[in-house]
């Protein structure tokens, strides 16, 4: 029997209670006016500007080059951060974040949840690490995990729309970028912080522990970070659902020089993922072991800044890294595919100002990747993909105007080992306003082109992907997706409500997706015929609609009340008629909160729609409705120690629910009911 989770489980727990105990003898001597103070490392006690939910508007996004707020973006942004990402942290970067309109997950087992934004997935949502790509092989197929892990985020931001003037071509459907702080940049507030959370789980019998810390001086900070996650085969209204385990470990160090003319720093971190396949689920009662994932990176970053270097407003930050990643697909104990990938990328970027109306940027990024997959499922041949691309950014603004334009010109070639290779120049431009009529009502306004480079599989495939069941042939004459997006949105703010709305119609010109042929190709290895799919191009439009309001219900002696509804809706159809496959069906969900002294609770329900708008072949999904709960209590030892007990409940319906997105709907179910329970320590 392997007893190291139980190891880590009870040093861990020795830890905490170590910690909660010292706490409450902190808590008796320590004199009164450091009880108002908290570690800075506590998300309960993060700078607010007032009582308002959405102050995560207030957040700097790191992925715009001139460090914006949320709220001075015309472009549709959202950031997860504080005690509502201590609520939404799940195993899945997709599921973290999902709880947001216009977003939500893939599905492949609870090992795999890639973010779907606005009916997009795959190639067409860069997901990034600190700003940097997270250079994965989770594009290529939907069974691959994204290699981030998003329980050490200390915010998460969603880049909505095209985002290609930023990011490149991968960027057309949006961005997804996880600030984890593994390079400091700033010296550590105290000399020293951190954070520790350990989390047990019902529904798989499965725990996960993290630990952060940071330490340091005004001229030198270090960091270092850790997670382990085990969970076994999820419960379900019907049963287990086998082949659904998850065994994760990553952990990073990071150092930075720092001074008032900026920063530099480097980091290392290391991505361990062994997950199983649910849709290859094998039969253990008759010793055969079901297809399983096991993953490996290791990632290098070197990130600097120097500040005001020519003047007010003004900065220059550059990036490079470097990742090394393997990816095993195992067939019981047998190797069936490893897939390799090498990337290196770099990223520089300056900011000006010219006066007190005008500001831009403008920058550079260049990507060297090869991609090789050797064995079975060796569908896609080796490949190097080199980027280069430039682009710039210019903000006028003016009373309670703001104009905000853009270019990017990229170079993309793909070179595959057999086979002629393609040169691709997307183009991207976009046009963005926003009008401030008073200090309650805003509306924005963005007009986006963008292009986006076919993905290695989508040229070069020719193999079963045994993944979604099906050969793939890629058509190494695709072109260049284009996609014309235009959106409005109104955004209302005043003590009572918070409110934003945003209707969108993006319009695709040679949209790139799989077809089914019609034709099929025999399988001896598992005597079974295969459907033969093709990539192809057509004419495709989507449009929808995505809006969340809070309301202040009541700020007394009870306590803090806030209501919270949210919606979207998206349809992606082919523009000579059809639907698109697997597009996320509307969503309305709603969450009351409540927030007195130490104590914090919520209870939400969110009803998925029935989705019946089906591509051709493709099965339609019954709606449900899911309900989640949230219960914790939160304890300060002045200055030096806070923790916090919490009680989560998931699906407390036992509701049995299909993901409309996955190739794995008809056989593969979510999780039944499910309590998560733990203690976070903040020091």
């Amino acid at each position: 029997m392997n007893k190291t989770p139980l190891l880590h489980r009870q040093l861990f727990l020795a830890i905490t209670t170590t910690l909660a105990v010292s706490s409450t003898v902190w808590a008796q001597v320590a004199p009164q006016e450091s009880m108002n103070a908290a570690p800075t490392s506590d998300t309960r006690h993060a700078k607010k500007v007032d009582r308002h939910v959405k102050d995560l508007d207030k957040i700097v996004v790191t992925a715009s080059p001139l460090r914006d707020s949320a709220e001075a973006l015309s472009q549709p942004v959202e950031v997860l951060a504080g005690e509502r990402l201590d609520e939404q942290r799940a195993a899945t970067l997709g599921e973290t974040i999902s709880s947001l309109p216009g977003v939500q997950s893939s599905n492949f087992g609870p090992g795999v949840g890639r973010p779907i934004l606005r009916g997009l997935d795959g190639p067409r949502v860069a997901v990034l690490s600190n700003g940097m790509v997270s250079s994965d092989v989770s594009t290529v197929s939907q069974d691959h995990a994204p290699a981030v892990e998003a329980f050490l985020a200390d915010q998460v931001e969603i880049l909505k729309g095209p985002s290609t003037l930023l990011y490149g071509s991968s960027a057309i459907g949006g961005v997804v970028n996880i600030v984890d702080g593994r390079i400091p940049e700033t010296p550590i507030e105290g000399g020293f912080s951190g954070r520790a959370e350990m989390r047990f789980e019902t529904v798989n019998d499965g725990n996960t522990d993290m630990f952060r810390v940071d330490g340091g001086s005004d001229g030198f900070a270090v960091h270092a970070d850790g997670v382990y996650r085990n969970n076994k085969d999820y419960d379900t209204p019907d049963g287990k659902q086998a082949n659904t385990f998850i065994d994760t470990k990553t952990g990073a160090l990071g150092a930075s020089l720092l001074g008032d003319w900026g920063f530099v720093g480097v980091s290392a971190s290391r991505f361990e993922d062994d997950y199983g396949n649910p849709g290859e689920p094998g039969n253990l009662a008759e010793g055969e072991r079901g297809v399983w994932i096991r993953m490996r990176q290791d990632r290098y970053d070197l990130k600097g800044g120097l500040t005001s270097p020519w003047g007010d407003g003004s900065g220059l930050r550059y990036s490079l890294g470097h990742t090394s990643y393997e990816h095993t697909e195992f067939e019981g104990d047998e190797v069936g595919t490893l897939f390799q990938k090498n990337a290196n990328e770099g990223r520089v970027e300056a900011a000006f100002s010219w006066g007190p109306d005008w500001n831009g940027a403008i920058g550079a990024q260049a990507s060297d990747t090869t991609f090789r997959a050797i064995g079975e499922e060796s569908f896609v041949p080796e490949t190097k993909t080199r980027a280069y691309g430039l682009f710039g950014i210019a903000r006028r603004s003016w009373n309670v105007y703001q104009l905000d334009a853009g270019l990017r010109v990229d170079k993309v070639k793909s070179n595959p080992a057999e086979g002629a290779a393609r040169n691709f120049t997307p183009i991207s431009l976009s046009l963005a306003g926003s009008w401030r009529i008073d200090d309650q009502w805003r509306l924005t306004a963005n007009l986006d082109h963008a292009e986006r480079a076919p993905a290695e599989e989508e040229l070069f495939a020719d193999g079963p992907h045994l993944a979604t069941l099906a050969y793939e042939i890629g058509n190494s004459d695709l072109t260049e997706e284009k996609a014309n997006q235009l959106e409005l949105g109104v955004q209302y703010k005043s003590e009572l409500m918070d409110a934003k709305l945003s209707a969108y119609y993006n319009r695709f010109d040679d949209f790139v997706y799989l077809v089914d042929t019609g034709d099929e190709w025999y399988f001896d290895e598992e005597d079974e015929y295969l459907p033969i799919r093709q990539w192809t191009q057509a004419d495709a439009k989507f449009f929808g609609f995505e809006g969340e309001a809070t309301f202040h219900l009541a700020d007394n002696d009870s306590g803090l009340w806030d209501l919270r509804i949210y919606g979207d809706s998206v349809r992606g159809s082919l523009r000579d008629g059809g639907d698109l496959p697997r597009i996320a069906p509307g969503r309305l969900g709603a969450q009351l909160r409540w927030q007195a002294n130490a104590w914090r609770a919520s209870l939400g329900a969110v009803r998925y729609a029935q989705q019946d708008r089906v591509a051709e072949n493709e099965t339609p999904t019954d709606g449900y409705t899911l309900v989640d709960a949230h219960l914790a209590y939160h304890g300060d030892a002045g200055s030096q120690l806070a923790w916090e007990v919490f009680l989560d409940g998931n699906n407390l319906t036992g509701e049995t629910a299909r993901v409309h997105t996955s190739f794995l709907k008809d056989s593969v179910v979510l999780p039944d009911r499910n309590f998560a329970f733990g203690v976070r320590v903040f020091f």
